[in-house]
């Protein structure tokens, strides 16, 4: 019984372990660092620009779609790599062959549906 316990005593100890640095890590930030709070500070800082007028403004959608166009195509390369040392392997050639193409073709229909859409025109 001893033995059926002692991985999960390790697996408590890294996670006790872990707390207590990242608390200690916290503590030592607030005490060591500097705190002079004035306005100029406390103002929303981006890429250099100063804020002006109110804080909502208007953005296109098409910026959020080319985004999840870039993370699907992310995703896919992120795919193809692990794809490719496995395809190597043998007796896997023709079954993650075809495992592929099915990837790619959801890919390829969600990119052709995007451009019937008219999603991908910039105007």
């Amino acid at each position: 019984m001893p033995d059926y316990f002692h991985g999960y005593a390790v697996v408590g100890l890294v996670a006790v372990v872990g707390v207590l640095f990242v608390t200690v890590a916290f503590g030592a930030n607030a005490l060591l660092r500097p705190t002079v709070p004035t306005e100029e500070k406390l103002l929303t800082y981006e890429c250099g620009v100063d804020p002006v007028g109110e804080g909502w403004a208007h953005t296109q959608v098409r910026y959020y779609v080319y985004a999840f166009l870039y993370v699907i195509f992310a995703v896919d390369s992120v795919f193809l790599f692990p794809w490719a040392t496995v395809f190597a392997a043998d007796g896997f050639g023709g079954t993650t062959l075809v495992e592929m193409f099915v990837f790619l073709g959801f890919l390829t229909v969600g990119l052709l549906y995007a451009w019937k859409k008219g999603v991908l025109t910039w105007t």
